[in-house]
């Protein structure tokens, strides 16, 4: 049973940062790509950023480009996003996403094999 699970959510002030941390239980977590996406009210789930087994990530630059960043921990089994410069735009629920597919670098939900329960991030004006 592969578990995820997001930790360090909050409430932020506009321009302020967090970081986010998903904890894949199991020990295969090194040979996963690692997402993330986010779900604002009343909106689709969208991509975040992705990261796969050989360290190359990508990102929906559109949103998050030069403010984001996603790494990962194979020592801790460990995926983090540091989120600077935060908007009230980036406030949604955010939702880490583990691949066997651990070359790929996928950008549709469809495309994740497992899921964490997401933690809120909320970032006020």
């Amino acid at each position: 049973q592969v578990r995820l699970v997001e930790s360090g959510g909050g409430l932020v002030q506009a321009g302020g940062s967090l970081r986010l941390s998903c904890v894949v239980s199991g020990r295969t977590f090194s040979m996963y790509s690692m997402a993330w996406f986010r779900q604002a009210p009343g909106k689709e789930r969208e991509f975040v950023a992705i990261i796969n087994r050989s360290y190359i990530s990508t990102y929906n630059d559109e949103p998050v480009k030069g403010r984001f960043t996603i790494s990962r921990d194979n020592a801790k089994n460990t995926m983090y996003l540091q989120m600077n410069s935060l908007k009230p735009e980036d406030t949604a629920v955010y939702y880490c996403a583990a691949s066997r597919a651990g070359y790929d670098l996928i950008r549709e939900n469809r495309g994740y094999d497992y899921w964490g329960q997401g933690t809120q991030v909320t970032v006020s004006s």
